[in-house]
């Protein structure tokens, strides 16, 4: 049985239906995927009753530059909204054309021509490290957020590089198992939780 979600699970353990008596085994796989499990079998193999795959956005693009307005469009759509999305949105949305310089890189931030008004263009730094918070994990749980590398080019095109080293993934699988531990406490003699 594949869900898209959470609650299935819980509502699947809480209602019994298939009348287990020995305790499943909940796998938190990854941000994205959780199993449940039966207890070992004759031949040593666990048989999978059950898979949690997390319905996520497909237009989050990490890595690689795109045009400002496909960014704005990811932020807007794929991304909890905080205060550096908001000056992410506003800064990408005041570049010109013909704005981005590379000329005032040194490494960690950049130096950026951006239209402050009809005919005035300024100077501004692009920010950097950024805090986001992407949807990356089950609508359930509270999405963890993740340090980024914002950087800009000709173009104007923008991209974030992710900077937290995959933490974020280890805090998703701790808050997965925090929220099933909570929601089926009542129930703690009929399933164990790794992750």
């Amino acid at each position: 049985l594949v869900v898209s979600n959470l609650t299935s699970i819980i509502d699947y353990i809480k209602s019994n239906i298939d009348k287990f008596t020995e305790k499943l085994l909940i796998q938190v796989v990854s941000p994205s995927i959780v199993k449940v499990l039966t207890p070992l079998n004759e031949d040593s193999f666990r048989d999978e009753i059950m898979k949690a795959v997390a319905i996520l956005p497909d237009n989050i693009v990490y890595d690689r530059f795109i045009d400002t307005e496909r960014f704005n469009i990811m932020l807007q759509s794929s991304f909890v909204d905080n205060e550096d999305k908001k000056l992410l949105l506003k800064f990408t949305g005041l570049i010109r054309d013909e704005a981005v310089k590379e000329a005032g890189d040194d490494g960690v931030s950049q130096s950026v021509t951006i239209k402050t008004g009809v005919a005035s263009v300024g100077e501004a730094i692009v920010p950097n490290p950024v805090i986001l918070v992407p949807y990356r994990t089950f609508p359930e749980i509270e999405q963890p957020e993740s340090k980024f590398i914002f950087r800009m080019r000709s173009g104007p095109e923008a991209a974030l590089f992710e900077a937290d080293g995959g933490a974020w993934k280890n805090l998703a699988m701790r808050r997965i198992k925090v929220y099933l531990v909570d929601n089926l406490k009542e129930l703690k003699d009929r399933f164990e939780i790794i992750s």
